[in-house]
């Protein structure tokens, strides 16, 4: 089955108002949300740590409800679309684990190790977010 025949059958499955909406969300939205994540995380001193741990707990919380939202759209897909829904959604689950390491690393980061702690989890963020991107993407 070619990739375009599952994108019919998928946006078909979904209602081609809602992937058009989703797929518009991300081409204008992910990505700018992300770099600004990314730039808010890396911008964070070790003084403000409390408060960087707390914005990197909210974004990884709004991963949490977008991988949810994709896992319930997988649900209701059937065949090759479904298993690429199921596949990407393993994906995105090993990447928010990851995150979710490096957030805590983040937390327990002495002065020191602040700098390459902060930047691990801003950059597993940002994979997370763009492997998100790329899965919303295929509803087009």
């Amino acid at each position: 089955m070619t990739l375009r025949l599952q994108a019919a059958i998928l946006i078909a499955l979904l209602g081609a108002g809602s992937a058009t909406a989703i797929a518009e969300t991300t081409t204008k939205d992910i990505s700018k949300k992300t770099g600004e994540a990314w730039d808010t995380v890396k911008s964070y001193t070790v003084e403000k740590k409390d408060e960087a741990m707390a914005y990197g707990r909210k974004l990884v919380r709004q991963t949490d409800r977008e991988i949810g939202a994709l896992e319930k759209k997988a649900a209701k897909a059937s065949g090759e679309a479904k298993a690429q829904f199921e596949s990407d959604v393993k994906e995105l689950k090993a990447k928010r684990a990851e995150a979710s390491q490096k957030l805590d690393e983040m937390g327990k980061a002495s002065s020191g190790a602040w700098n390459e702690a902060k930047n691990g989890f801003a950059d597993a963020y940002k994979d997370l977010q763009d492997s998100y991107h790329k899965a919303v993407k295929k509803l087009k």
